[in-house]
């Protein structure tokens, strides 16, 4: 009866893990790939729901891409100049960190700080998340509000 109990419950462990390094590999390959920016917006930290400034991306930062390895390393290569003359202006990498459960994403780039962000949507399509280090006040009601970036394939 011992010997039975104690397989049933390493085959339910065997189990529960690989359901979590199933799921980990399926957000990762939906994760990989170019994404560029379509907007920003910055929600009100009081209701979580009231949209106070939506900034869509224009002119050369419309070819922006942010690239995702499933290796987890990550590029973002942005672009400046004047109507049709966009011109890359500079490239950043570095790696990346994902955790499927608490849909934490963690960036850093080379130089830089670790940049904590939080998964709110993630499709084949879509990929929007939410700026955890980013602390701004924008309708000044004493509450911080929320970032959001949103990107497209």
């Amino acid at each position: 009866m011992k010997k039975q109990l104690l397989l049933f419950a390493f085959s339910a462990l065997a189990l529960t893990s690989c359901k979590d390094d199933d799921m980990q590999a399926y957000e990762l390959d939906i994760l990989k790939g170019d994404w560029k920016t379509s907007k920003t917006e910055i929600v009100s930290g009081k209701d979580g729901k009231t949209v106070l400034l939506t900034t869509p991306v224009t002119g050369c930062s419309t070819k922006d891409i942010t690239h995702f390895s499933i290796d987890y390393s990550t590029s973002y290569t942005y672009y400046n100049g004047t109507g049709a003359d966009c011109k890359v202006a500079g490239k950043s990498e570095g790696k990346y960190t994902y955790d499927t459960e608490t849909k934490l994403l963690t960036i850093k780039y080379n130089n830089n700080g670790d940049q904590p962000y939080r998964v709110e949507i993630l499709s084949s399509s879509e990929l929007k998340i939410l700026d955890l280090s980013t602390d701004i006040d924008y309708n000044a009601d004493g509450v911080n509000d929320r970032v959001y970036m949103s990107f497209k394939r």
